[in-house]
């Protein structure tokens, strides 16, 4: 597959969902520069592109950091000649209500998870209008639709996310700059492996808290990463060429109904 041949992206988050929509671009040709800042996750990402000979990297990046992201989209600019997709996939996922939430993780919460869209937005549009425009897609979760209880400071950001990206699409539409946002149920990811030790219960096993999880999808199971990068590259890909300003929830039927199990 060559569906990306010769376009350049830019993706913050180098593992699950981060790690997940690079390879499937990747895979179908594009080259891709990721922004985490996790060592370790970092070098996991970069071992999958040697192992399957793929055009990506990672580069270490404080997706909250004006400066080093604005470095970023200038290192992929210059590399590379340009810029044409953007998935913001980086988050934090700290617990707690706003009584036992910090200020301090208020704040960095809201950074990373928002901030970092406002940031590669920011540095990166312009780098995509010289191209005749691009593609970005923001990922939110349905807790942006609908939340559980100890989680105010991350659902806050993912509801925002929601505004931003339709105010993003409206903004910038004359310059052919898609947007549009992914709201993932649970998937099988590093802040997922989180949720289970949070919630999971002593003696439970991860695999076991996963399988909780899923079982109050309609469809019984939680989803896959990559099952999520198929639904990035549709929306970044020319056949999603009409999409844009809208949110696109990937969770197993869980918001389809008015209860959980």
């Amino acid at each position: 597959m060559a569906e990306f041949q010769g376009k350049i992206a830019l993706v913050t988050g180098t593992s699950g969902i981060g790690l997940a929509s690079a390879t499937r671009l990747a895979s179908s040709g594009a080259t891709v520069l990721a922004c985490g800042n996790d060592p370790s996750a970092n070098a996991a990402f970069d071992k999958v592109a040697r192992e399957w000979g793929l055009s990506m990297s990672a580069r270490r990046v404080d997706v909250s950091v004006e400066a080093e992201v604005e470095a970023a989209v200038r290192e992929v600019v210059l590399r590379h000649g340009g810029l044409d997709i953007i998935v913001n996939a980086a988050a934090v996922h700290p617990f707690g209500t706003v009584l036992d939430t910090s200020v301090e993780t208020w704040h960095r919460c809201l950074s990373v998870n928002v901030g970092s869209i406002y940031l590669t937005g920011r540095f990166g549009i312009p780098e995509m209008a010289k191209r005749g425009g691009g593609a970005i897609v923001n990922i939110s979760s349905v807790q942006g639709h609908a939340c559980q209880q100890n989680v105010a400071a991350y659902v806050a950001s993912k509801g925002a996310i929601h505004a931003l990206t339709r105010a993003m699409a409206l903004d910038h539409a004359a310059a052919k700059v898609r947007v549009n946002s992914i709201s993932p149920g649970s998937v099988r990811t590093p802040l997922l492996s989180l949720a289970a030790r949070t919630y999971g219960g002593e003696g439970v096993s991860e695999e076991e808290a996963f399988a909780r999880f899923g079982a109050a999808h309609p469809i019984g199971r939680i989803g896959e990463p990559e099952e999520v990068a198929e639904l990035v590259a549709h929306l970044v890909s020319d056949r999603g060429a009409f999409i844009t300003g809208s949110d696109f929830r990937i969770d197993g039927g869980l918001t389809a109904g008015i209860g959980v199990k």
